[in-house]
């Protein structure tokens, strides 16, 4: 019996919808189109999408960058921008005439109304609302963030100023603001990350909306504020009795926030249904692929991470019948690139696009060099076996006792000023050959030791003695003119935005030749493009794409770039500042094996820096923690996660989300109250004991050293010896309960 015959459908391909059966539709999306007319064609963001978002429920929408997302949710907004617009399909909104119980439903399609009519704008806002997803670009830097909210009120309701400032407090107090009578006050700039984005949740609740779209509300945060936001979004849901349609990318998240999820691809739903079925009974292979993807906290696996072969076709190069078959493992040829795949019915209201399911299959066809080749056995490589080597123990840099401070000037003329202490007395070593995790809550200070190191910056004081390979040891904090550009070529730095830190203006080539010029290291344009052609071979780029520029590749092509451009000139340290963490979960795992690969093949040593534990576990030898500019904890990896010395570590592990539905609350999470504190007025004591939950008095008058707790342990904290710290292992992950 097949698949399609278990589930009691009707086999034979057609593009009929079926009929869906949810009980309570607060919005119902049908055959959307949503097109934008470029001067080089017409680009289907969004190919006739169906989704259905329930009263009180939470739908994810999950998928990689460009397979329309994010223009889904701007179209039933009606805020696609030019040159896009929906061309065709329904977004029906059932929303109730009256407040009171049995109130009437009507019923208004969104797709119908003039994306600036008088009915449009009473509705955006009023009735749907939305969370971008860089609160930083869509909060006005000029306006106070309580003007902001006023603005919305006076827009919706007809309500006095001193109501306006009232319910603006409100809305800060619900959010989770400290102090809003002050928080009102203040411009965006004068937030942290965290704040910034309650602050745009307040915005969107202004007006009590019924159904609220959240476009990636925690990609760019560090994991406790994730955490936090994550349940502030789901104790509003409740407490306000909202729809939620999320975007994300981030599986852990969808796993925790999810009643019901859409798996889209090129502009399509793949697959959909409640969270339970799609990450215990997924029937696309687009779906498992993403799945299989993902690294996962607690689990003691070090092979390589399974990746989705190629990247997302270009919307100008479409792919013919199934849009996914051109990268799936299960292609079947004759069919899936002639055939469009229907919409499969499998249990209640789980359906997939995939010819597999239907009578046109032919798993013969499947030939073996489509199949994904199983990771390979490749062992992790210890401190032990780095010491077995014929430089045992060897220390390529040595950071001793680093300060970094910044003078912040305030007033007229800037008289007055403050000194922010972004990194405070930071002392360790990477040994050679190894990857040092460098991790902690943003404005701990990870950035600031990486660029310090690269000489970005020029440290306050300390040491950073880097051994040569003569062996000779230079302080690099002391290093200037010609003896530091000739060390920049040896310690190298991958930054976190490859959008941001390549030259538009320049071509593969050209960026990635620039500091071979730079350093002399070859002559001739013939050489040169041979040094180029072959750095792309190593990074996975074909060598005929160097006369491109970066607008024409993807996220992870541009950090393939980005990572291609450092390695030119053969350095011996590299510097990871948050490489992976703005790229899909595929992408993400395809540069994760990609750093591994020239790890061994070229004795790389890399600093890593992330606020991704689950990549951090994947890479790492060991890992250094930080909290407010200091060091706090700093082992073997597997004893960091296993188990924890520091209480700032433990909260950490705490807060990363379990990809698993069904573990969903099974493990007591830590939230950190507050904020990390301003680095220009640090408390007194250990710099942590004002969010501890073990805090005691001498927590608060006495700072702990960094010491050895076990052998080859470090942790500064007083009772390390004496707290019963969970660690990861403590959360059971999904291939458990699978």
């Amino acid at each position: 019996m097949t698949d399609v015959e278990r589930a009691g459908v009707a086999t034979s391909p057609t593009n009929e919808r079926p009929d869906r059966t949810h009980d309570d539709p607060m919005l119902e999306v049908k055959g959307l189109h949503t097109h934008f007319f470029t001067s080089e064609g017409v680009v289907k963001a969004v190919d006739g999408v169906d989704l259905t978002i329930e009263r009180g429920k939470t739908l994810c929408v999950v998928g990689e960058s460009g397979c329309g997302k994010s223009v889904t949710a701007r179209s039933i907004l009606q805020i696609v921008d030019r040159p896009g617009r929906v061309v065709s399909g329904q977004i029906l909104l059932h929303r109730s005439t009256g407040e009171e119980p049995g109130a009437a439903t009507e019923t208004i399609d969104l797709a119908a109304l003039s994306p600036s009519g008088k009915q449009m704008r009473a509705i955006r806002g009023r009735d749907v609302a939305m969370i971008f997803q860089e609160p930083m670009t869509s909060l006005s830097p000029v306006h106070t963030i309580g003007n902001q909210i006023y603005e919305a009120m006076n827009v919706h309701l007809n309500i006095s100023k001193e109501e306006a400032h009232d319910r603006a407090l409100e809305n800060l107090r619900l959010v989770g603001f400290p102090r809003p009578e002050s928080a009102v006050d203040r411009y965006p700039f004068q937030l942290s990350g965290g704040m910034r984005q309650r602050a745009m949740i307040a915005m969107a609740l202004a007006c009590s909306p019924k159904l609220l779209i959240a476009d990636e509300p925690t990609t760019a945060l560090d994991v406790t504020t994730q955490a936090q936001i994550l349940e502030l979004i789901r104790e509003l849901q409740h407490e306000l009795g909202m729809s939620l349609m999320m975007i994300t990318h981030d599986l852990g998240v969808v796993a925790e926030m999810a009643d019901d999820v859409a798996v889209m691809y090129l502009g399509t739903v793949a697959e959909s249904g409640t969270v339970d079925q799609i990450f215990h009974q997924p029937e696309h292979p687009y779906t498992r692929a993403l799945l299989r993807s993902i690294p996962r906290v607690g689990e003691q696996d070090q092979e390589r991470l399974f990746t989705i072969r190629g990247t997302v076709p270009n919307p100008f190069n479409r792919p013919s019948a199934c849009p996914y078959h051109t990268r799936c493992d299960s292609f079947m040829p004759g069919i899936c690139d002639v055939h469009d795949p229907p919409a499969v019915r499998f249990e209640g209201d789980h359906l997939a696009r995939c010819l597999l399911h239907t009578d046109l299959a032919d798993t013969s066809r499947i030939r073996a060099e489509n199949v994904h080749p199983a990771p390979a056995d490749v062992p992790a490589t210890t401190p032990d076996d780095r010491e077995s080597g014929s430089r045992p123990g060897e220390v390529l840099l040595n950071v001793r006792d680093l300060h970094m401070h910044f003078t912040v000037t305030h007033g007229f003329l800037g008289r007055s000023s403050d000194e922010v202490r972004a990194v405070d007395g930071v002392s360790f070593g990477i040994w050679r050959g190894e990857t040092l995790g460098l991790v902690g809550e943003s404005g701990c200070g990870k950035t600031t030791i990486g660029r310090s190191i690269v000489r970005i910056n020029q440290p306050t004081s300390g040491e950073l003695h880097y051994r040569k390979p003569d062996g000779d040891v230079v302080d690099v904090a002391q290093l200037n003119g010609g003896a530091l550009k000739a060390l920049r070529s040896e310690i190298r730095m991958v930054f976190q935005d490859p959008h941001s830190s390549l030259n538009p203006r320049m071509t593969l080539r050209d960026i990635i030749a620039e500091p071979i010029r730079a350093h002399g290291l070859t002559k001739g344009r013939r050489a040169v493009d041979e040094r180029v052609a072959d750095l792309l071979r190593k990074v996975g780029l074909r060598p005929e794409y160097m006369r491109r520029y970066p607008h024409a590749f993807s996220g992870g092509e541009r950090q393939r770039v980005s990572i291609a451009r450092a390695l030119a000139t053969n350095p011996r340290l590299l510097v990871a500042d948050e490489a992976v963490s703005a790229l899909d979960v595929s992408v993400r795992a395809q540069i994760i094996n990609l750093l591994k690969d020239l790890q061994r093949e070229m004795e790389l040593t890399y600093l890593f820096v992330s606020h991704d534990l689950s990549v951090v576990q994947h890479i790492c030898d060991r890992v250094a923690v930080m909290y407010l500019g200091r060091i706090v904890e700093l082992a073997e990896t597997s004893k960091i996660f296993a188990s924890p010395r520091m209480p700032y570590t433990e909260a950490l592990l705490s807060a990363v989300p379990i990809a698993d539905p069904r573990l969903r609350g099974s493990t007591s999470r830590i939230m950190l109250q507050g904020e990390v504190p301003d680095p220009s007025n640090p408390p007194s004591g250990c710099p942590f004991h004002t969010r501890c939950r073990y805090v005691q008095d001498r927590c608060r008058i006495e700072e702990p050293a960094l010491r050895e707790v076990r052998p080859g342990h470090l942790a500064a904290c007083h009772f390390s010896e004496e707290l019963d710290l969970q660690g990861a292992a403590a959360h059971p992950s999904a291939a458990a309960a699978n």
